[in-house]
C-alpha cells in the first residue's frame, strides 16, 4: 500500500502550523543558518507567493528557541538551543489602505509586542516608543533583541496612486526604521521582506 501523500501548505505563512499538521515542508533551514552566523541587516525583494511571510515566520521560531519545530531539519543540530533572543515583527502584509490610521496601526504592533515580550513603554511618540521596546527588551531578556518586518513596501503601494498619502506613509515608515541605527548596540539580527527593491534615496537610506 502507498503512502498518503503529504498536503501541500498553500497560503499557510506558519512553521508550527505546517510542521504540527505533517504538512509538506522543503528543509531550508541550512539557508537561515548560513544568513544568521554574523549579526546584520539583511533584504529580501521577492514577488508575492515566494514563500516570504514563511520564512519571516520560521525565523522568529529559530530565534526564540522553539526546538521541537526544527527536529529532523538541518538546522537542528546546527543551532544553540539554549539562547533565545526577544524578537519583534512588524507585519505590513494586511497593508495600510487608510494612512490616518498609520499611527495606530503600528502602535497596536508595538504593544501587543510589549505584551508578549513582557516590557512596558513611557514613550509618546512611535519612535521612542520602538526604540524603548528594543532597548527595555535587550535588557529584560539578557540577548539582543531580532527584528523582522514583513512587507515593508505593501502600505506605499496601498496608496501608490494618492502621492501625497503614500509620501505621509514614507515618512512615517522612515521616521520608524531610523531607529534600527540608532539601537544598533541592542540588535542582534534585522531582516526585512519586500515586493520592490528600495533605492539608495528611500525610507532605508539611513540604516546603512
Amino acid at each position: 500500500m502507498s503512502a498518503t501523500p503529504q498536503a501541500l501548505p498553500i497560503g499557510i505563512n506558519s512553521l508550527q502550523t505546517i510542521v504540527e499538521s505533517g504538512m509538506l515542508y522543503v528543509d531550508k533551514t541550512d539557508l537561515a543558518w548560513q544568513l544568521t552566523q554574523v549579526p546584520g541587516r539583511y533584504f529580501l525583494s521577492r514577488p508575492r507567493r515566494f514563500g516570504k511571510s514563511l520564512f519571516v515566520n520560521t525565523l522568529k521560531a529559530l530565534f526564540e528557541g522553539n526546538e521541537p519545530l526544527f527536529r529532523g531539519l538541518y538546522i537542528h543540530d546546527h543551532w544553540d538551543w539554549a539562547r533565545r533572543h526577544p524578537v519583534i515583527v512588524l507585519d505590513f502584509a494586511a497593508g495600510l489602505a487608510d494612512p490616518t490610521l498609520f499611527e495606530q496601526t503600528i502602535r497596536e504592533h508595538l504593544e501587543a509586542t510589549q505584551r508578549r515580550l513582557g516590557v512596558s513603554c513611557q514613550a509618546k511618540t512611535l519612535a521612542g516608543c520602538f526604540a524603548e521596546l528594543i532597548e527595555r527588551s535587550h535588557q529584560q531578556h539578557g540577548e539582543r533583541v531580532v527584528v523582522l518586518v514583513d512587507e515593508y513596501d505593501k502600505p506605499l503601494l496601498d496608496n501608490i496612486e494618492h502621492p501625497e498619502q503614500a509620501a505621509a506613509v514614507r515618512e512615517g515608515l522612515k521616521n520608524l526604521y531610523s531607529v534600527l541605527k540608532a539601537t544598533d548596540e541592542h540588535l542582534q539580527f534585522v531582516f526585512m521582506t519586500g515586493v520592490t527593491k528600495f533605492s539608495k534615496v528611500s525610507l532605508f537610506s539611513g540604516l546603512n
